[in-house]
């Protein structure tokens, strides 16, 4: 039994009996485990036996944060600790025997046995993932006959962390030769600068990423609550799981997954009543492809300091290659912008390695959905205002100070 039947077979027989799986002879044991307790491993997982010869392997070539190499018996190794879910190795894995980790199961117990309200917070590249019938209305509803107890867009909380990072151009760059560089979205990104060119620290100020705002701030309003983050991105299992911010988030689910489960459960989110929120801008939806962030805090700072005498002048990059390429120009001092962005995934967010629609597909639905918002930045959302004075900041400006919310120590 192959890794992928093994999944499908133990998910289907939880819903079915909204029990974890009965541990039978035929189920590998180590494949299982895998299943039942993913937070034992790395964001991705080894679940065959590696063809290459020794000194042939692509995935450990290719792997820029050395997470892959082989053990005292010559078997593949995965680090859990320097893994940072890239999915390179899988895109280089000859015997397609690496896998992402899945977190199905965990999320399925706790829908079932959770003492607190269980949310979903959807990532900003979810328009037309489960189909183009899909509204947020009709996803949310979805959500709840999984047993969901609400979902939020974390496109809300992009919005917020707009206006953060906003604000610390506004307040560190003040000549020609300062420069920022995004801790917004991609933990991939983030990843590359804190474990390659950690020089470049310094300019990436102390913010959390949209998830991990999202997830905050449930908890802070709901202590008991548990919190799945849904997206196309294997690294966010690997963020969630930081040391400093890992109170955040209980679960990670990819777009994948949850299919599976909707699939699994008979539930088609098109066929669902609506329920229709629109609580974020389109600075805050427009995060999930290359350029999203860079264009977000551009036209936010224009509203915050229209007058400013240092003018923001943004360059981005995606795909591993090209954040590389742009570190190295910094590096150089050959950087012609003084805030930079950097996107793991070719396309940002919506190139993600387990995106259901082309990347293509899913910058144009972004970009409408961002065109139908009814706020064009975060500083004329007034659910933002609202939700940050429910949660104690009084100003934007509290945004600038040390908190437990938004702000993370590198």
């Amino acid at each position: 039994m192959t890794f992928e039947e093994l999944y499908y077979k133990v998910l289907e027989e939880s819903i079915k009996t909204g029990k974890s799986p009965e541990i039978k002879p035929e189920y590998d044991s180590h494949h299982i485990d895998c299943l039942l307790n993913p937070g034992k491993y790395a964001p991705v997982i080894k679940v065959g036996d590696c063809s290459c010869n020794e000194g042939e392997e692509k995935c450990v070539l290719e792997c820029i944060f050395g997470a892959i190499s082989r053990d005292e018996d010559g078997k593949i190794y995965i680090d859990k600790d320097k893994c940072t879910g890239c999915a390179t190795c899988i895109e280089n894995c000859k015997s397609n025997n690496i896998i992402e980790n899945k977190d199905v199961l965990p999320t399925l117990y706790s829908l079932k046995h959770s003492e607190g309200p269980v949310y979903a917070l959807i990532a900003p590249a979810f328009l037309g993932q489960f189909s183009k019938d899909v509204t947020p209305g009709k996803l949310r509803t979805a959500f709840k006959k999984l047993g969901f107890d609400g979902m939020l867009e974390v496109a809300l909380f992009a919005d917020i962390l707009t206006l953060k990072e906003a604000l610390e151009f506004d307040k560190n760059i003040v000549t020609d030769t300062d420069f920022q560089l995004t801790s917004c979205c991609c933990p991939l990104w983030i990843a590359m600068i804190r474990k390659i060119y950690n020089e470049l620290m310094p300019h990436v100020p102390g913010s959390v990423s949209p998830m991990v705002a999202a997830g905050r701030t449930v908890k802070h309003i709901h202590s008991n609550a548990t919190t799945v983050f849904i997206g196309p991105c294997i690294a966010k299992k690997a963020e969630a799981r930081e040391e400093d911010i890992k109170d955040a988030i209980d679960h990670v689910l990819t777009f994948q997954e949850m299919k599976d489960l909707f699939d699994l459960t008979e539930i088609n989110p098109a066929d669902c009543e609506e329920s229709e929120r629109d609580h974020s801008s389109k600075m805050g939806r427009i995060y999930a492809r290359t350029g999203g962030v860079s264009e977000a805090v551009t036209r936010t700072l224009e509203k915050i300091n229209p007058n400013r005498h240092i003018s923001i002048r943004t360059e981005a990059a995606d795909g591993v290659p090209g954040c590389r390429n742009l570190i190295k120009s910094i590096k150089e001092g050959k950087g012609k912008a003084n805030f930079f962005e950097g996107m793991g995934c070719v396309g940002g967010c919506v190139g993600g390695p387990k995106r259901i629609i082309d990347k293509e597909e899913g910058r144009d639905n972004v970009n409408q959905y961002g065109e139908d918002a009814t706020y064009e930045t975060p500083i004329d959302n007034p659910y933002v205002i609202e939700l940050l004075e429910r949660i104690g900041f009084n100003t934007i400006e509290d945004l600038l100070e040390d908190n437990k919310i938004f702000t993370r120590t590198f």
